[in-house]
């Protein structure tokens, strides 16, 4: 048994003895002397702090750049005429109230008594709410701010003439047209 004890432990001691082949941790002590020279203590400095600058865009009231120039031909230009002015005494009407860009054509509607054009738009629309109405409206009719009167009626589209002043004192007649919106 004592014999079996000291060959155990002369194989241990063999292979112990094996596994220390010179300097095999040269690399990482190199390393570790290189950190070791390093000085120590030195921080860099925080970089300067820059402050927020706040961009304030003031080019908003200048022409789009992705918008044609408008040219404009005084000599061509269209006059005002002292005839054309809307009728100052008549009675406006409700919808003469709104911007007529608020308006749309959903559909025409006819009877006996002739075609009408149903708007939609405006402020109120007979439910006590207060929301966007549709409006039944007939040739004659007035509609948005610039007096805008309905010439015609298709099943495509209500013609309405505007007078709008021309800046030197005289009104201008500005035809536009209010196409059907479809699938509303």
């Amino acid at each position: 048994m004592r014999a079996a004890r000291l060959l155990c432990m002369s194989v241990a001691l063999i292979g112990l003895s094996g596994c220390d082949n010179g300097n095999q941790f040269g690399d990482l002590q190199t390393y570790m002397d290189e950190v070791r020279a390093r000085p120590t203590g030195v921080i860099e400095p925080l970089p300067k702090f820059r402050p927020y600058e706040a961009f304030t865009y003031s080019a908003a009231a200048l022409r789009s750049p992705f918008q044609p120039l408008v040219k404009i031909d005084l000599v061509r230009r269209q006059k005002g005429s002292q005839q054309v002015k809307p009728d100052e005494t008549r009675v406006k009407q409700f919808l003469e109230g709104f911007n007529i860009e608020q308006f749309e054509m959903v559909g025409t509607m006819a009877n006996d008594s002739g075609i009408f054009a149903l708007m939609r738009g405006g402020g109120g629309g007979g439910g006590g709410g207060g929301g966007v109405g549709v409006y039944r409206m007939k040739v004659g009719d007035y509609l948005g701010r610039n007096h805008g009167r309905i010439v015609s009626i298709s099943d495509s589209q209500v013609d309405v003439v505007e007078i709008v002043p021309d800046g030197e004192g005289a009104w201008l007649e500005r035809p536009r047209s209010i196409s059907l919106k479809e699938r509303s």
